[in-house]
């Protein structure tokens, strides 16, 4: 391959890190093309991105990026793809899904970087499952923080209730 090509390469994967704010190294290797083609759709579906790289080209692309991903870096040999999403979440839960099924048990995990956090190893999977997104814990805290207004307002309104029955009944006597 070319200088040129390399750094073209480079280039659009940089750009293609940056446009994502997780992803995940993992080794899809082993996988015939019919379950290739089968995972693809599945990312598809739920909005994850698949590239399959090569892993210097993708360390020098790691490597000039403005974050510090050296702790990835021990995590690029062999066969390596490239599963970026949006929400953090979605591509562990497709990994433990889909090698689940798969009788070759691929997808494995070899690294990510969620919610600006880096997980090594596929012994995280789980972990990485449950993480919860920035959206999902300001959801959880507001829902927190309402909870004991809503118990104080309908106490008030079922104490209301009661004595306008009580004082009915009186008015009524």
């Amino acid at each position: 391959m070319k200088k040129e090509d390399k750094s073209t390469i480079i280039e659009q994967l940089k750009s293609t890190l940056g446009k994502y704010a997780h992803f995940y190294l993992a080794d899809i290797g082993g996988l015939n093309a019919a379950e290739t083609s089968e995972l693809r759709k599945v990312c598809f579906k739920q909005n994850v991105k698949l590239v399959v790289v090569k892993n210097k080209l993708l360390r020098k692309a790691l490597e000039s990026s403005d974050v510090d991903y050296s702790e990835l870096f021990g995590s690029l040999k062999g066969e390596t793809s490239l599963m970026l999403a949006d929400t953090g979440n979605v591509p562990a839960k497709l990994i433990k899904d889909f090698s689940g099924k798969s009788k070759k048990k691929k997808p494995v995990l070899k690294a990510a970087f969620v919610e600006q956090s880096f997980y090594i190893g596929a012994e995280q999977l789980e972990n990485l499952v449950h993480v919860k997104s920035k959206n999902d814990l300001i959801a959880d805290v507001i829902a927190l923080l309402q909870s004991p207004a809503k118990n104080v307002v309908s106490a008030l309104q079922s104490g209301g209730t009661i004595i306008h029955g009580v004082l009915k009944t009186l008015a009524e006597r």
